[in-house]
């Protein structure tokens, strides 16, 4: 159902993968938390503050910095608050609380499996909303959907394929969004990869009180240990449903040193977006010519998703195991099948050696 489940089809069998099913930043967990792990050994033994005054105003700061950083041209920047951020242990508590606050939701086809789940979960109603052939979004569909849901979930980027919001395209489904009373939930959980770009929805998130904004420190930071999440709106009424759901201390010591340091590293954020965009490069130029695959799908993220042509997902992944690789099948992925694979893109090394593997296979 997930990446990353190494443990499996690795561990428990004695085998030592390559694991390109999971996809998080290759470049590891940053110095800057090693480097203070002990700051955190020494809160273990007292209780957070349960207000978490001082992880939201490092949050604050780095949404500073990011609009500072991650927007081509200068923009506005949002008026954000303590009081506009909600915690999560991981953006899946957060996913999981934001939708059951709904009575339906329009969920776009495919993506992230969990949005789904926590629908089914909280028996809210669903609205399948489906992605255009070639994976981008379709803006009519969206609106069509929205008129029949309290709201809607979609990634930017979306997961599995990497394509992002246009913002020119989606102004008027968030006008439509902001005068009915609709909730539009932005997983940006892969954010940050897009680099300097300006897909992120957080410039607008004080102009829309409908835009309710998602992200971690799992995927780029590399930390899917820690389990933080976060979330970002004006919609005061939305967050304090979500806050009377939540546990008292939902984050420990370890996810308030990692916020302290990792948002500052500013050399880690650097070099992740280089390193990243060079290797996203060098591996859809690959894929692409690789007789493998008959699509492969633009990306904006970590990640590629390929479509096959000669063979199965299920084969592929088998001889791939036998090479020592694990990748991500996707046909638990509503819309796609057996015939879609996705490959996170690791360091260069790895990327070659998993190159190689598939031009032996091919």
């Amino acid at each position: 159902m997930h990446g990353g489940d190494i443990y499996t089809e690795g561990i428990l069998k004695g085998k030592n993968l390559i694991d390109f099913s999971s996809n998080i930043n290759p470049l590891g967990v940053p110095d800057s938390f090693k480097n203070n792990l002990v700051e955190a050994l020494n809160w273990v033994q007292v209780y957070p503050d349960i207000q978490y005054r001082n992880l939201k105003r490092n949050l604050i700061d780095y949404l500073s910095f990011f609009i500072d950083y991650f927007y081509k041209k200068k923009v506005e920047k949002p008026n954000i608050n303590e009081e506009n951020l909600v915690l999560g242990n991981g953006a899946v508590e957060i996913i999981d609380l934001a939708i059951s606050n709904l009575k339906s939701i329009s969920i776009l086809v495919p993506s992230f499996v969990e949005y789904e789940l926590c629908a089914k979960k909280w028996n809210v109603q669903i609205d399948y909303c489906n992605l255009n052939e070639d994976m981008t979004y379709n803006y009519e569909n969206i609106k069509k959907s929205l008129e029949k849901t309290e709201g809607i979930i979609l990634g930017n980027p979306n997961n599995p394929n990497g394509s992002v919001i246009d913002k020119e395209s989606f102004i008027y489904i968030l006008d439509y969004c902001e005068k009915n009373n609709k909730i539009v939930i932005l997983d940006e959980a892969f954010i940050e990869f897009t680099g300097r770009n300006s897909f992120s929805f957080l410039n607008l998130c004080e102009k829309y009180k409908c835009i309710f904004i998602i992200r971690a420190l799992t995927k780029f930071f590399s930390m899917p240990g820690i389990r933080f999440g976060y979330a970002i709106s004006f919609n005061n009424k939305f967050l304090n449903k979500i806050r009377e759901k939540q546990n008292p201390w939902n984050i420990n010591c370890f996810a308030e040193i990692a916020v302290k340091y990792v948002l500052k590293d500013k050399d880690f954020i650097r070099r992740s977006i280089s390193y990243i965009e060079k290797q996203r490069t060098f591996m859809y130029k690959y894929l692409k010519e690789c007789e493998l695959f008959c699509d492969v799908y633009n990306t904006y993220s970590n990640f590629i998703l390929c479509k096959l042509k000669n063979i199965n997902g299920d084969k592929l992944k088998q001889k791939l195991l036998e090479k020592g690789f694990v990748l991500r099948v996707c046909m638990d992925f509503k819309t796609l099948n057996n015939n879609y694979v996705r490959f996170a893109i690791k360091t260069k090394e790895l990327n070659e050696v998993l190159l190689c593997a598939l031009e032996k296979i091919n």
